[in-house]
């Protein structure tokens, strides 16, 4: 899914957004029948893996199937975020659980006051708290009433969550974590990742090895593999931890990729309704750059 918007009213878009009171709520939506703009956010990695900020325009390309095309949209300031964070509460996770809501509350807590978010936790069933809210307070504390259970409804509770984000004006963003595979979900990978697509949804994900006594024998989990796959074609990232002392400094790191990212747009010129591979490419040696793999080129009739 691409937004149609006139080139005039997508050049706004990054001068509305540099002023502070445009900064206080979500991007606005412009709609035109003159051109389809595809927006994109971009998180940019110096070869030590450091955040890079402050870039300018020029030193990005984005190819649209390899070809170059010209950015008419660039923003480099802070752009507010909705998002749901969902946690896995199955089995596996239950010697873990203090651990992993003191991790999440880290993100939680360095949400910005332009940010609204929504917490979850999947098992055998998928649950959320009341409404978005950027009260960070609130936000812990329905974190803290999630419930548990058994088995891991890990591709559900990401529809879910998509479910939730539906008509939320701006970015919207999924942050999952989970310590095992998916199973017993009725949706299965390939769908949600369509839906995030096509949908502009970005999902970050954080997997961890784990090891619990089933009644029987010990268990040792590994993150469900879909988990980069679905992080990589969306621009999000995928972390896989090893140990539970690594959480905390996990969620941190995605609280500050996601106020650290680029907003990056062009005009598409081949609109055929299929789905077209993007790559955003840095000009300066020793970066790199992270961003949603692809996008569908929406007819003007559709």
């Amino acid at each position: 899914m691409v937004r149609r918007v006139s080139l005039c009213a997508a050049l706004a878009i990054a001068i509305l957004a540099a002023s502070p009171s445009a900064r206080q709520q979500p991007p606005t939506t412009f709609k035109s029948g003159s051109a389809t703009i595809v927006s994109l956010f971009a998180t940019v990695h110096d070869a030590d893996r450091r955040l890079v900020p402050g870039l300018t325009m020029e030193e990005f390309e984005i190819l649209d199937n390899d070809k170059p095309q010209p950015i008419v949209i660039f923003d480099n300031k802070v752009q507010p975020i909705t998002v749901t964070v969902m946690l896995d509460t199955s089995l596996s996770m239950t010697n873990s659980l203090p651990l992993l809501r003191a991790a999440a509350e880290q993100f939680l807590i360095r949400l910005l006051p332009i940010d609204r978010a929504k917490v979850g936790a999947f098992n055998d069933k998928i649950e959320f708290s009341s409404r978005f809210t950027n009260n960070r307070d609130e936000l812990v504390t329905d974190m803290k009433d999630l419930d548990y259970g058994n088995g891991t409804r890990l591709w559900d509770a990401v529809a879910a969550s998509l479910d939730e984000l539906k008509g939320v004006e701006g970015r919207r963003v999924v942050l999952v974590f989970t310590d095992g595979d998916d199973t017993a979900s009725k949706i299965g990978l390939g769908n949600v990742t369509d839906r995030a697509r096509d949908e502009e949804v970005m999902v970050y994900a954080i997997g961890l090895e784990s090891e619990f006594f089933d009644g029987q024998r010990m268990i040792r989990t590994r993150p469900d593999r879909g988990l980069r796959r679905i992080a990589d074609e969306t621009g999000g990232g995928y972390f896989e931890l090893k140990k539970t002392a690594d959480l905390a400094p996990t969620f941190t790191r995605v609280a500050q990729e996601l106020h650290s990212q680029y907003a990056l747009g062009f005009e598409a010129k081949q609109l055929d309704g299929r789905v077209h591979k993007l790559a955003v490419k840095m000009k300066q040696t020793g970066m790199t750059a992270r961003a949603r793999r692809s996008y569908v080129a929406t007819r003007k009739d559709s």
